[in-house]
């Protein structure tokens, strides 16, 4: 992975880059989770050389699909504690979800993530935009080739996992420690057995169909 969507933009007088992306938008269960990563230039002179402080982030950070569970975990911490990273984060739940309907809540959950933080251009991961006036480019498979869109898209994913875990706790039945409220056959079964609970999105077909 390298810098140069950023770097590009940065040149173009562009100093505070977002990098967007979201994790949850498949699942039959909980909510939708954004984040947003921006590389901090503030401390850095005109030219000179981005170094983050945890050397291994440029080789190692990758599309969160592509890593182990393990993996994700240790990226997620160094991306975090990172000097010249910002970040932040939208969460959206199941009910605002079956709502407003998934896109919706996928671009709402993005605008949360991005309301902290200072932003002159947004590079989303996808085929759309948010309703926001700044300017922004879409990019699909954005994750497998922009550094923030990737960085973002590990903290989504470890932020949604984790969340996914102490729903868990209180439905144990459904095994969302493991599959994270996606639709594996043991959920599948599970939600023949037991019926959806409370964290189910009940718009989702199906869940609808039960």
């Amino acid at each position: 992975m390298n810098l140069r969507k950023e770097k590009y933009l940065w040149k173009k007088g562009y100093k505070h880059v977002a990098g967007l992306d979201e994790a949850g938008r498949g699942p039959l269960a909980g909510p939708v989770v954004a984040a947003a990563v921006i590389i901090s230039t503030k401390r850095k002179k005109k030219n000179a050389k981005l170094q983050f402080k945890a050397k291994s982030l440029l080789k190692e950070v990758k599309d969160s699909k592509k890593l182990n569970p393990k993996r994700r975990e240790t990226l997620y911490k160094l991306l975090v504690k990172e000097p010249n990273i910002e970040w932040g984060i939208g969460r959206v739940s199941e009910k605002m979800i079956d709502k407003i309907n998934i896109l919706k809540a996928t671009k709402f959950a993005m605008k949360k993530a991005v309301s902290n933080l200072k932003i002159d251009y947004l590079i989303l991961d996808g085929n759309f935009k948010i309703d926001l006036h700044i300017p922004q480019k879409s990019i699909r498979k954005g994750d497998s080739k922009v550094f923030s869109i990737a960085a973002a898209s590990i903290i989504a994913k470890v932020t949604r996992d984790r969340m996914m875990k102490r729903y868990h706790k209180k439905h144990p039945e459904y095994g969302f420690d493991k599959h994270k409220g996606y639709a594996t056959k043991f959920h599948r079964q599970a939600l023949k057995k037991h019926g959806p609970c409370k964290i189910h999105r009940m718009s989702f077909r199906p869940i609808r169909l039960l």
